[in-house]
């Protein structure tokens, strides 16, 4: 258009101009999943947000003589909150993250509509809805400077078309910025105040309890007990899914179950009644967060006993950690292992040492599709270049067959000699507590000196660390025992990659790869396996 967009829609006049309205809300407002019949009578509380500011916007700009030619929604949108993201170059960043909103601005910048209208300026409610956030004020600013590409909001809070305005806008945003702050930081100093009493709080209803979160659920805590002693008589987690998933047991949301979702409900201290609290830890290397369960302790350094029902004991879910791990393990972003034996097999040519890779056969070996070699690097990847090289598929079969063997000759020996029915080390760990209580003591009178204290106190927690490990694999040993063993031959097809070399973890900590000598050498007698002791597990 030949006159000025932004001194025009500073005067009021929209005549002939195509106007976008965009619409924000920070809470969703999709129903609560409840059938018609059964929701309360509506409240003002009720009314759909984003269709009040679609409707005052339409009426604003219509009134002034304008078109409105789209609508920007932006339901369950937060304004403030930030995430973590990895920007082009690899730096990782925490960035309010509103692709609809600068989405809008996209198009304002060439002025055309997503639906290919012509895009003349963008209306919002209030500053509020357009943002709470410096680095996205700054954007809209642009776009009205650089591109003449007006935006103003209905009730005059917002005015990016002068420079006292967009001065005003600045100081007000900054404000908002920090009411949000404060805000967040109200509502989660009150969930401390919840963890520390052990008042379970809001969100969907946990697997195993019923819908107040304090009483168990009949038939869920069932099933969720029976697959915890399934798991710890050495059934896979992919098993209990599985199983689960054919009896038609589902999550409290109703979907299906996968190994992540019962593993992260697995290692949640709710199980054996502890408060605790989810907390993300930033992975360096990846720039991604890894989730874990944190129990929450009082001031005593005691753990806090949620007020609900407690499904299993703490030493059995102890045990369980034993098995799965008590938080997942950061990656490097990628599953950097595709084949059963990599990280396992190791050259055993002049004490070479090196892990094997695996290396897909050339088209000229005329081998079956997807034949592969585990083979030594070359000597600039550290390998000793010597040709030590097995037929893939050969030597997972053979450790394969080991591995199983292995486990039914321990599987036996299990049933046939009667586990401990005590445990050996519980007076000394009683002991150890007692020690680090006395510590603490000694500190709080100042009979110990900080560094004395400290001392003691690093001594004292390893050995109490070592006898929890001693008592957790005890524990575990104790409920194999009970359990009927897992019959791995029937169920090794059907293990995830990830489950088998699991078990070949468990079994072996290596194999040597001796280099071949002459042909048709079976593949087995090149292989040296190292088995795993028990000490190894400490």
């Amino acid at each position: 258009m030949d006159e000025d967009l932004v001194l025009r829609a500073h005067w009021g006049n929209l005549e002939g101009t195509h106007w976008a309205v965009l619409v924000r809300l920070s809470t969703d407002e999709d129903d609560d999943g409840r059938p018609a019949d059964q929701r309360g009578p509506m409240t003002g509380r009720d009314i759909k947000s984003t269709k009040e500011q679609e409707r005052d916007g339409r009426r604003f700009i219509t009134k002034r003589g304008g078109r409105c030619v789209y609508v920007y929604a932006e339901p369950d949108t937060s304004a403030w909150r930030k995430k973590r993201v990895r920007l082009p170059d690899g730096r990782v960043v925490y960035r309010v993250v509103r692709p609809v909103f600068e989405g809008a601005l996209e198009d304002l910048k060439s002025g055309q509509a997503p639906n290919g209208e012509r895009l003349d300026g963008l209306i919002v409610y209030d500053i509020d809805r357009l943002t709470r956030d410096n680095r996205h004020l700054e954007d809209a600013i642009d776009v009205v400077e650089r591109f003449r590409r007006p935006i103003i909001d209905i009730n005059g809070s917002l005015d990016l078309l002068t420079e006292n305005g967009r001065a005003t806008a600045r100081v007000v945003v900054a404000m908002s910025n920090k009411q949000s702050a404060d805000t967040s930081r109200r509502v989660r100093r009150h969930h401390r105040a919840l963890e520390r009493e052990g008042i379970p709080t809001g969100g969907a209803r946990p697997f195993g309890w019923n819908a107040d979160k304090r009483t168990l659920h009949p038939q869920e805590s069932k099933y969720l007990r029976e697959g915890i002693d399934r798991i710890l008589g050495g059934a896979p987690v992919r098993a209990v899914t599985q199983q689960w998933n054919e009896k038609g047991i589902t999550t409290p949301r109703g979907n299906s179950w996968n190994t992540t979702k019962l593993k992260t409900l697995l290692r949640n201290p709710r199980l054996c009644g502890y408060r605790s609290r989810k907390v993300r830890i930033p992975n360096p290397t990846t720039g991604s967060e890894n989730e874990r369960w944190e129990v929450v302790y009082d001031d005593e350094g005691n753990s806090v006993i949620g007020q609900w029902d407690r499904l299993v004991s703490p030493e059995k879910w102890q045990a369980l950690l034993e098995v799965i791990g008590d938080h997942m393990q950061p990656g490097t972003g990628h599953n950097t292992r595709r084949y059963l034996l990599t990280g396992t097999l190791r050259c055993d040519k002049n004490e070479c040492g090196m892990p094997l890779r695996a290396a897909k056969a050339g088209r000229k070996e005329n081998k079956p599709e997807g034949f592969f070699y585990y083979t030594c690097p070359d000597k600039g990847a550290g390998g000793c270049g010597g040709g030590t090289k097995i037929p893939g598929p050969e030597a997972d079969k053979a450790i394969t067959e080991l591995v199983i063997a292995k486990y039914e000759a321990e599987a036996a020996a299990r049933e046939a000699t009667a586990a401990p029915k005590t445990w050996e080390g519980e007076e000394e760990l009683k002991r150890v507590r007692e020690d680090i209580a006395d510590a603490k003591e000694a500190r709080q009178l100042r009979i110990l000196t900080k560094d004395r204290y400290f001392s003691l106190l690093q001594e004292y927690t390893a050995k109490e660390r070592r006898l929890e490990r001693d008592r957790n694999r005890w524990i575990k040993q104790q409920y194999s025992a009970q359990g009927k063993p897992v019959d791995l031959r029937a169920e090794w097809d059907d293990l995830t990659l990830a489950e088998q070399r699991a078990y070949v973890e468990q079994t072996l900590t290596a194999v040597l790869v001796s280099p071949a000598i002459g042909r048709r050498k079976p593949v087995h007698t090149r292989l040296t396996p190292l088995f795993r002791s028990g000490e190894d597990d400490a």
